[in-house]
């Protein structure tokens, strides 16, 4: 049977004591929730079936058997106040990331990423002369892509003019990334000062700084690959295709925890009932958001090879299900990731494979019972996952053009972040006894 439990400061007769039940924001909102106010006033559902007994450590909630109801303890370290400022900033930082991976894809799209041939982290500024644009011309002229692109052209020359706009192109994609440095650190400082983290934060926040100076040397690594020499017929000057992975998972993976803290401050989950399909809900979820991740990085790759020219038809790979290059390189292993044949076809079928968890996890939702929010955020990224299967074929049947391949990879991200919203409203069955 359930019963419906009142702490008010006291402890509950008997053996056992129920105490730090309910979420901060619920206590701000208790008349609305539970129909009364008050903010000693904490209240939670529970099933106690005959079953033996558990302790939720995490949540301090002691239960026979399954819960129904679970709020994790109230954050009591920090104002509310305090807590919606730092996620206010918390999801600004995220935006800003989106924006600059979205910049960056553009970028390498319109071979800009090699036009600044120099790295300097607080002096880079815009020649404000015609002599230093020029000078900054010439540099450019002595490393692999201009040459390249002077061949290709059959000798016809590259304008000052053209120079400037793909050097303002790969200037804006820098000077985003350390506008991210600057509304990360100025702030978290402040915070910091101020008191405004939890203890649980902190090596959050510091680990969120590492990350953040990582990816700008990261950055740097990865252009400095497209600016030297290589040997070969194949020899084209572009950045490594492994940096270009490594720079854009680690931004992914910097965007997802942001948004993740952020959605902890800002809008913690809803009530849930637990049952052992709400379990395998969640477990598809968090698979789906994996397979999603795995696709991004192997897209990266495609990039970086240029691997979406190769074969540009949908659903065959030409007049074959499965190309007959596909182990064309030796040894075998490499064909996985140095052939633009087998990296396309990998990438087809992680995205073909993320169509069919993203269908199956909203059928199955059908079948369990959830939350409002966690009810939207599904039906999100049922849509989410369409559209970027209708991007992903005509990125490629129309031979990636730019408009469509920045698209894409917006639309990558975008699916992402709703299956990282879905799983934080599932967050509170993580140690739901089975």
């Amino acid at each position: 049977m359930s019963l419906c439990l009142i702490y008010k400061g006291c402890s509950l007769a008997g053996r056992f004591s129920f105490k730090n039940v309910i979420h901060n924001s619920f206590l701000n909102n208790s008349r609305n929730v539970f129909g009364t106010s008050g903010q000693n006033t904490w209240k939670a559902w529970h099933r106690f079936p005959t079953s033996s007994r558990k302790v939720l450590h995490k949540f301090k909630v002691l239960t026979r058997g399954s819960v129904t109801v679970v709020s994790p303890q109230p954050v009591t370290e920090i104002s509310s106040k305090a807590q919606k400022v730092v996620g206010s900033w918390l999801m600004m930082c995220s935006g800003m990331v989106f924006g600059t991976v979205v910049l960056g894809g553009v970028t390498r799209l319109t071979k800009s990423g090699l036009s600044m041939v120099d790295w300097h982290p607080f002096k880079e500024f815009p020649p404000n002369t015609d002599k230093k644009w020029e000078e900054e011309f010439h540099k450019y002229q002595q490393y692999p892509e201009f040459k390249f692109l002077f061949f290709l052209r059959m000798n016809c020359e590259m304008t000052l003019q053209e120079f400037k706009k793909i050097w303002y192109m790969e200037y804006f994609h820098r000077m985003s990334g350390r506008g991210i440095g600057v509304m990360f650190f100025l702030p978290a400082a402040y915070f910091w000062y101020k008191g405004y983290f939890t203890k649980a934060m902190k090596p959050r926040v510091v680990a969120f700084a590492g990350l953040l100076a990582f990816q700008g040397l990261l950055g740097w690594y990865m252009v400095k690959s497209g600016l030297e020499e290589k040997e070969g017929p194949d020899a084209v000057p572009r950045v490594s295709h492994y940096r270009l992975a490594a720079h854009l998972g680690t931004a992914f993976v910097f965007y997802s925890l942001l948004l993740w803290s952020g959605l902890s401050h800002l809008l913690p989950p809803q009530i849930t009932q637990v049952t052992a399909q709400v379990r395998k809900f969640r477990m598809m979820a968090h698979a789906t958001k994996g397979v999603i991740f795995l696709a991004a990085l192997s897209g990266a790759l495609v990039a970086g090879l240029q691997a979406g020219l190769v074969y540009n038809s949908f659903p065959k790979f030409a007049d074959r299900w499965i190309p007959s290059d596909i182990l064309a390189y030796s040894p075998k292993l490499k064909n996985f990731t140095e052939n633009p044949t087998t990296v396309q076809f990998n990438h087809r079928i992680l995205g073909e494979t993320v169509a069919c968890l993203v269908l199956s996890l909203w059928i199955y939702s059908r079948k369990v019972s959830l939350p409002p929010r966690a009810r939207m955020a599904v039906n999100c990224v049922l849509f989410v996952g369409a559209l970027q299967v209708g991007l992903g074929i005509a990125t490629l049947i129309y031979y990636v053009p730019k408009g469509l391949a920045a698209s894409h990879q917006a639309g990558a991200l975008t699916l992402l972040s709703t299956t990282i919203w879905l799983t934080h409203e599932m967050k509170l069955l993580r140690r739901l006894p089975k």
